[in-house]
């Protein structure tokens, strides 16, 4: 049995696939039927760490995608949005999977998740969604007005070519990163310098600024409320109950979408915020196994 320790040490093996001329890391561990782990926005397959062993040792073939722009996938000067992102994640399950999977994701990366089964239910078993976000960005009527005009100066900021690079700098120091993390894990002790190192080494890359002040700036895609309609397939909802950035309030999209007819479970993660796969995954992983075992045996 992999203990809580191992997972946090485990190395993943990485690999790497061409698509469209471009440069994307994964990596893959076990046998059995497929689940693709997708992460949020700054991070990258190793904050799946401690997950992936244990997942993979339950009997799952679990694939874990650096999506582009992150981590040690390549970061080229494009418009990202959440189509882009579909669009990869459809040629990657084509290219390495080939029977249907269940795509499993955190904040951006879940919303990334909802919109492959909405797009693409051909590719999809179902969907574990942690702390799904409601957009790549904030939607102008989500905002009050005075954080209305903050965001729009600082988009404004973050695409000039001069201040873009000063802002994106002070944003990515180690000691920011840390301050940010501090504000989305109700453990402190959750975040560690592996975790820190996680975030910022990638933000070091060549086009790193670039690809920020893209994504900062995208159209935020459809919404999980447009999404939901499409989708018939299980969906197992987590979430944090302490996470400030995306509140367990808006779980009731899904609780809704239950009350339609749709197959949601939703389960509360205490004492976590943004992140509870990372910050407490032996509540996490049981979760997704006892749904797995449930749901898509």
């Amino acid at each position: 049995m992999i203990t809580q320790q191992q997972t946090v040490t485990t190395a993943l093996e990485k690999h790497f696939w061409t698509w469209r001329s471009f440069k994307i890391q994964y990596t893959v561990m076990g046998t059995g039927k497929p689940l693709v782990l997708i992460h949020g926005f700054g991070a990258s397959i190793g904050h799946w760490r401690k997950n992936i062993p244990v997942l993979a040792e339950a009997g799952y073939s679990v694939f874990a995608v650096d999506l582009l722009g992150f981590g040690g996938s390549d970061k080229p000067p494009l418009q990202y949005n959440i189509e882009l992102w579909v669009d990869l994640l459809k040629d990657f399950w084509a290219a390495h999977i080939q029977q249907p999977a269940v795509f499993i994701g955190n904040s951006i990366g879940a919303l990334i998740g909802l919109t492959v089964l909405a797009e693409h239910p051909e590719i999809a078993a179902g969907a574990v969604l942690i702390n799904s976000a409601g957009g790549l960005s904030h939607r102008p009527h989500e905002l009050n007005p005075p954080l209305r005009i903050v965001m729009s100066t600082f988009n404004r900021l973050v695409n000039h070519p001069i201040s873009g690079s000063f802002v994106f700098n002070r944003i990515r120091q180690k000691h920011q990163i840390r301050r940010t993390l501090y504000q989305v894990y109700r453990d402190r002790n959750a975040v560690t310098d592996e975790l820190v190192d996680l975030l910022y080494e990638p933000s070091c890359d060549p086009g790193a600024q670039k690809v920020f002040a893209s994504i900062i700036t995208a159209p935020p895609g459809a919404s999980p409320n447009e999404l939901l309609p499409k989708v018939n397939v299980p969906l197992l909802v987590l979430w944090g109950a302490d996470d400030p950035w995306t509140p367990i309030t808006g779980s009731k999209i899904y609780e809704q979408a239950r009350a339609d007819g749709k197959q949601v479970k939703i389960v509360a993660i205490p004492g976590a915020g943004h992140c509870p796969h990372d910050e407490v995954p032996d509540k996490v992983n049981p979760e997704i196994i006892s749904w797995l075992i449930e749901e898509l045996a």
